[in-house]
């Protein structure tokens, strides 16, 4: 997190996007970001597409600066003038690697692609330069590019799926009670 923060307010990350595996970190990143004063939004497979539309047309007008993506939002979009691709998580599957760094150097732009290798996908790494045919260049991280982020904003959460169902089963009067024979 202090890496990617520092790395969005000292580069000229006009139009960003940010991978990550799962639905819950793209949100937690997204939280993250926004309490650092990055306006950013997440694009997911289960953002309704009248959202996903207008999220990708503010996008492209340059209103919003960060995509915050699961790998739904690598294929099959033409972005233009992406100026840096993150890989907070690498993918799991070396092909979507491709599909996400494809998103930047369009027809010729140019654009950058950086990405994290934590301890949990370091190791679908060897799989990617399988796949791309070389290996990715390291680079030691600057330390004055590291930042304290400040804390994540806190957004009302709704309940998971399972616990609304427990919910309207214990009725507004709270638990249910059990009757003993």
């Amino acid at each position: 997190m202090p890496l990617l923060i520092g790395l969005l307010q000292h580069q000229d990350s006009r139009r960003s996007i940010v991978f990550v595996n799962t639905k819950r970190v793209a949100e937690r990143l997204q939280d993250y970001l926004e309490g650092n004063g990055i306006d950013s939004a997440v694009l997911s497979g289960d953002v309704p597409q009248t959202k996903r539309q207008r999220l990708l047309l503010r996008f492209q007008r340059g209103e919003l600066p960060v995509l915050v993506a699961t790998d739904v939002a690598a294929r099959g979009l033409h972005i233009p003038d992406v100026s840096h691709v993150f890989n907070y998580d690498l993918p799991q599957d070396a092909e979507d690697y491709v599909h996400r760094i494809g998103r930047t150097a369009r027809l010729g732009n140019e654009g950058d692609a950086i990405s994290f290798a934590c301890e949990e996908y370091v190791y679908s790494l060897p799989d990617i330069e399988k796949y791309i045919g070389h290996k990715i260049p390291v680079e030691p991280v600057d330390s004055g590019l590291m930042v304290t982020p400040k804390p994540p904003v806190r957004r009302p959460r709704r309940p998971r799926q399972e616990d609304r169902g427990k919910r309207r089963q214990e009725g507004a009067g709270g638990r249910r009670r059990r009757r003993s024979n």
